[in-house]
């Protein structure tokens, strides 16, 4: 069962009513992912809602540690954040199939092509 969103408020809400009415409802599934769990570090949930390193990344450019908590970020921040968001969207990442390819092996088998299972003595 899903919870109902809370509507966004503080520097957020002040973030959201500099962004165009597009960009809107992005800024607030932003906002509702790193306010999931209120109490816990940004490093943690821009783990989550970031690829790759690109939370870290951003928390250095801002100046903040790991521990910092969402309700301490400046509308600036959040505008910052909602910026880097939206630039690694659509950014590849780890493990994603390069230029089309990608699934299973093409052995049968379960091992990489040319490898051989151990022998299994009885």
């Amino acid at each position: 069962m899903s919870r109902p969103h809370r509507p966004v408020d503080g520097a957020a809400a002040t973030a959201r009513a500099e962004l165009p009415e597009e960009e809107a409802a992005a800024f607030d599934r932003l906002v509702h992912a790193v306010l999931a769990k209120p109490g816990a570090a940004l490093g943690a949930a821009l783990r989550s809602s970031l690829p790759g390193t690109a939370g870290i990344r951003w928390l250095r450019q801002e100046g903040l540690p790991p521990t910092t908590r969402a309700g301490a970020l400046t509308a600036a921040q959040w505008l910052s954040l909602h910026r880097c968001w939206t630039n690694t969207q659509h950014a590849p990442t780890a493990g994603a199939p390069a230029g089309g390819r990608g699934g299973r092996p093409s052995s049968a088998h379960g091992h990489a092509p040319g490898a051989m299972p151990i022998p299994r003595w009885y």
